[in-house]
């Protein structure tokens, strides 16, 4: 997936809000100093809401039965606690991953090619396991959700909205649609984000779009869509439900020469707009957009030895386009895994981050 080159300023995203309506705590650039639930200084702190358990690099540079294991943009826990990993190289792996209060250790248990209607190649962007262990993944290549079984074989295919196509076909931009992916509570709800605008919407708007389960069937019906507003210069790389209604929406960006700007939002669709009837999402459209929260800017995480390629911010940073939620704390504060894509690039490297998040208060 194409990166966005982060702008120099943030305030060409705050022009023309006329009648479209946001909220977000606090900017990046002015969030507090790290401290826990508690109020007081943590070294792992990331903000007051989330920490840096550890990352590793174990999966970086390396192969499983021929597949190289890198370009992984798409994660999601399988059965038996296990992560389906998907690369935008058409492959899906099977990662055991181990958490519990420093760095995840991770190994690859399977890995499978998986293939269009035709044995083509997918830009495969995410995953999600749904409740009978078939897979959904997008390719934003058309885009496309399509389901495989547990062998890789294809078994169906979502509708998608004809203007989310790319164009000519539709108004999306190529290399720049299904880029998240995540099913609600109770697994009735699938919801896909475009990773930037498509043409008539402003540029800093973007599409969250739901489908409806057909009954308790594989089935899904399109359903309503939301608009989210990017901060400047980046795109949705990922989503994953929190289990309470919200989402967990992953931006990031790259600026050549400076490096990644990466940052977790708590998004809660209550209250926004059905956008699926609006031709051009702008700021005059009166739509009511996702409410956000700033969760995390990961540059401002402790960096923790991590070393970096390239220029960085902050070492610790790379591509980060992957992220599911594990499970909870005995506390009750979610447990998260992301990952990096390094596309094939040596300056780039596979890495797998934990993170421990207490959501901000609705």
């Amino acid at each position: 997936m194409r990166l966005r080159t982060v702008l120099a300023t943030a305030t060409a995203g705050l022009t023309a809000v006329t009648c479209l309506t946001l909220a977000v705590t606090v900017p990046a650039s002015a969030a507090p100093a790290p401290r826990d639930a508690a109020g007081r200084p943590t070294a792992n702190a990331c903000s007051p809401y989330a920490d840096l358990d550890g990352f590793s690099d174990a999966l970086d540079e390396t192969t499983f039965d021929g597949l190289d294991v890198g370009n992984l943009s798409g994660l999601s826990v399988d059965r038996g606690g296990r992560i389906a990993a998907v690369s935008d190289r058409s492959v899906l792996f099977d990662l055991d991953v181990h958490q519990g209060g420093g760095a995840p250790r991770a190994t690859v248990a399977a890995g499978m090619p998986i293939a269009d209607e035709n044995g083509g190649q997918l830009d495969s962007e995410a995953v999600v396991v749904d409740h009978d262990g078939t897979y959904l993944i997008t390719s934003e290549t058309e885009p496309s959700i399509r389901r495989y079984d547990r062998a890789g074989h294809l078994v169906g295919r979502l509708p998608v909205p004809s203007y989310l196509q790319v164009a000519p076909a539709g108004r999306a931009q190529s290399n720049l649609t299904f880029e998240g992916l995540t099913l609600l509570p109770g697994g009735h709800t699938l919801v896909a984000s475009m990773e930037e605008s498509i043409a008539g919407d402003d540029q800093d708007l973007t599409r969250l779009q739901t489908w409806n389960r057909v009954g308790d069937s594989d089935a899904f019906t399109l359903g309503r869509q939301y608009g989210f507003r990017l901060d400047p210069g980046l795109g949705i790389s990922e989503i994953a439900s929190t289990g309470d209604g919200r989402l967990l929406v992953l931006e990031r960006g790259f600026t050549a020469g400076f490096g990644n700007t990466v940052r977790l939002y708590a998004a809660d669709l209550r209250g926004a707009s059905d956008t699926s009837g609006i031709t051009d999402l702008t700021a005059s459209s009166g739509a009511r957009l996702i409410r956000t929260t700033l969760v995390a800017d990961i540059g401002r995480c402790p960096s923790l030895g991590a070393t970096a390629r390239q220029p960085q911010p902050n070492p610790l940073l790379d591509n980060i386009e992957g992220l599911t939620v594990t499970g909870r704390t005995p506390d009750g504060r979610l447990r998260l895994l992301m990952i990096s894509d390094n596309n094939d690039n040596p300056d780039q490297v596979t890495r797998l981050y934990s993170l421990t998040v207490r959501l901000p208060r609705r």
